[in-house]
């Protein structure tokens, strides 16, 4: 191999891990560079993750209320109750976003922020209503390690880990400060201990993270395309219609015109590259949030998210006329166009999205029945 070659393909290697180390870091950074689909997948993974913790807390609030009336003075005693007593309610608070914020992410990472913060806060009221330093605090002075150590178990972005590490952190150093400990060896250590747990807890959160898009990606999303395969569009709607108050939904099925003959006269690589570009062409003329879905070999299916009918025949018709002007060009020069058939139609109030899909695909049949390279809708 040329010294030149070997350059330019050491080069070319370099850049691809320098751009998937960038596209990873990108999707565990923060939640805003997830898809729709799978900011609800995390956000039921995380609600369920709440749940059990949430209720591993009440059910050991008793035991640990018995704990309190062995190593608390009577002086703290009562406020430390009062403080129990809204402990008790802010789980039954994270209980219930959690129910809730299955089909709605913001609720979802707002219930795991409010159960760490609920037992640091408490960790912090005991602190504060201590009569006098020094005092032993078995049962309480672990909290700031355990809820650290906690954050590992869930698949939070980089920054949502560090926000409550830090959150964590921050309670640590104010009781090491309560207790005239924060500037001491003693102290010190206790704070390195904490940031090197956090440490490990968001390396965790990264590895966690970056397998679970994975994972999702390979099972919810077509390998040709990476557009949504058929279930995971159905669980995304689905998702989408449990929120109230309900978007305005619309349909477009869409069916790519004679897709056997450029098979069959360009070969099965050439008709990838057309569903490729057809693809793009789809990315292109909806909006980010629309959710887009490789329905069959040459089917595709759009949901257009708080679009009325007129918005989604217009976008139809812009994507028919725009597949009509795309013109490619075969492995043997030869130029190749191809075109779409369009059925449209709108999810009616309480209907199901099943009945509005094979609406769709009726208008779809009748486009193809009627000429093809047409838009059909209500």
């Amino acid at each position: 191999m040329k010294p030149s070659a070997l350059y330019r393909r050491i080069q070319s290697r370099c850049n691809a891990i320098f751009t998937r180390a960038i596209t990873s870091l990108r999707d565990t950074l923060g939640h805003q560079a997830h898809s729709r689909d799978f900011d609800y997948a995390r956000s039921d993974y995380l609600c369920s993750r709440v749940t059990r913790l949430a209720l591993v807390f009440l059910a050991l609030l008793p035991f640990w209320a018995i704990l309190d009336w062995f190593i608390l003075p009577d002086a703290s005693l009562k406020a430390v109750l009062i403080g129990r007593i809204f402990m008790v309610v802010a789980l039954l608070v994270v209980l219930l976003m959690a129910r809730c914020g299955k089909t709605h992410p913001q609720r979802s990472r707002l219930a795991v922020g409010l159960l760490f913060a609920t037992p640091a806060l408490f960790y912090a009221l005991v602190l504060a209503v201590m009569p006098e330093r020094g005092l032993s605090l078995v049962g309480y002075g672990f909290i700031p390690y355990m809820l650290v150590a906690m954050l590992a178990i869930f698949p939070l972005t980089l920054i949502e880990s560090a926000v409550c590490g830090l959150f964590l952190i921050g309670i640590e150093a104010y009781a090491l400060h309560y207790d005239m400990r924060l500037a001491t060896p003693d102290g010190l250590q206790a704070l390195w201990l904490l940031a090197a747990l956090l440490s490990i807890a968001i390396t965790a959160n990264y590895f966690q993270l970056t397998l679970m898009l994975r994972l999702y990606r390979e099972a919810t999303h077509d390998p040709l395309t990476g557009l949504l395969n058929r279930g995971a569009l159905r669980l995304s709607v689905s998702q989408l219609m449990a929120q109230q108050p309900r978007s305005k939904l619309a349909i477009l099925m869409l069916d790519l015109d004679h897709f056997k003959r450029i098979n069959d006269n360009y070969g099965h690589a050439f008709g990838d590259e057309v569903l490729s570009d057809f693809t793009a062409l789809l990315h292109q003329h909806l909006t980010p949030t629309d959710m887009i879905a490789r329905y069959g070999g040459e089917e595709f299916v759009a949901v257009l998210i708080d679009a009325d009918k007129d918005q989604a025949m217009q976008a139809a018709e812009t994507i028919r006329q725009a597949t009509a002007n795309r013109q490619l060009t075969s492995y043997d020069g030869t130029p190749v166009t191809y075109t779409v058939s369009i059925g449209v139609t709108m999810v009616q109030t309480d209907e199901r999205f099943d009945a509005a899909l094979q609406r769709a695909d009726n208008h779809l049949y009748a486009a193809k029945e009627t000429s093809r390279n047409l838009v059909v809708g209500p």
